[in-house]
């Protein structure tokens, strides 16, 4: 459950960071001035993005359901179901929302009770946690409104931008992208085909110190190989327990197989027997 949510949330929060981003920028077009028409700018603006992070997240997950390990294919589903449900929540659900809390703000009510706040003779912060402004004036009307750009987008674009397209600090960001490069390649070389099946267990799982034994008693000899015979088998006849255990004779002739590992259940049957 908590591995589900960390990337659907994350992803979610992502989504409604690009619905208010889209938002705020409606809100610069005359033409734009009315909330249905701001809604719809920004759909045209956001959907576009959030339909392919959401429709890549979804497909990777889904792909991950073809694994022959059952935790992980369980996983995966799940994931990919959420992310499914996540993106029609911030189509629909979120876009109420904004536009509700729109309504809200031109009408100087609470942002908990919805009541109406009185505007102009309190401070700064009190407006800006009741109303969610710190103007100490009343919202103009709806034809008329004028938002003010967003302070991380002001900072992009006064400072970092600006910053980034320095002489010397243009030369930094190759060296670092060089040197990013240079460790994913020797990291790509490093890897090795295989899997951790430790890694597929919770920490306090009895699994950890039964193979933390495994490798360290029995890690010499190779994975346990077993033959099954999934027809009917007339076991009481003697004639074809002699096949069967001349079948196992030769397993245990081949030269990679050690004759003094294997292990018959049929040979301590009889011999019980």
């Amino acid at each position: 459950m908590q591995l589900t949510f960390s990337p659907v949330a994350g992803v979610g929060v992502d989504d409604m960071f690009i619905m208010i981003a889209s938002w705020e920028q409606s809100s610069r077009k005359a033409e734009k001035s009315d909330t249905k028409s701001r809604l719809a700018e920004t759909y045209r603006e956001a959907a576009l993005s959030v339909t392919i992070t959401t429709l890549t997240d979804v497909l990777a997950f889904f792909i991950g359901t073809w694994t022959a390990f059952p935790s992980v294919r369980s996983f995966c589903l799940y994931t990919g179901t959420a992310f499914v449900f996540c993106y029609v929540y911030v189509i629909t659900f979120f876009g109420a929302v904004i536009a509700l809390n729109h309504k809200r703000v031109k009408g100087n009510r609470h942002w908990i009770t919805c009541m109406q706040v009185e505007v102009g003779k309190k401070s700064c912060l009190y407006n800006a946690c009741c109303i969610g402004s710190c103007s100490s004036e009343s919202p103009e009307p709806e034809t008329s409104e004028t938002e003010s750009e967003h302070p991380m987008s002001v900072f992009f674009q006064k400072y970092y931008g600006p910053f980034l397209t320095g002489r010397w600090i243009k030369l930094l960001v190759v060296l670092l992208y060089g040197a990013y490069l240079g460790g994913s390649i020797y990291g790509c070389t490093q890897m090795r085909e295989g899997i951790d099946l430790r890694n597929l267990a919770s920490d306090d799982s009895y699994v950890i110190p039964y193979y933390d034994d495994d490798d360290r008693y029995f890690s010499e000899y190779g994975p346990r190989v077993m033959v099954v015979i999934t027809g009917s088998v007339q076991y009481w006849n003697e004639s074809v327990r002699n096949d069967i255990e001349a079948c196992t004779r030769d397993l245990e002739n081949v030269a990679y197989v050690d004759k003094n590992l294997s292990l018959s259940w049929l040979r301590v049957y009889t011999g019980i027997a």
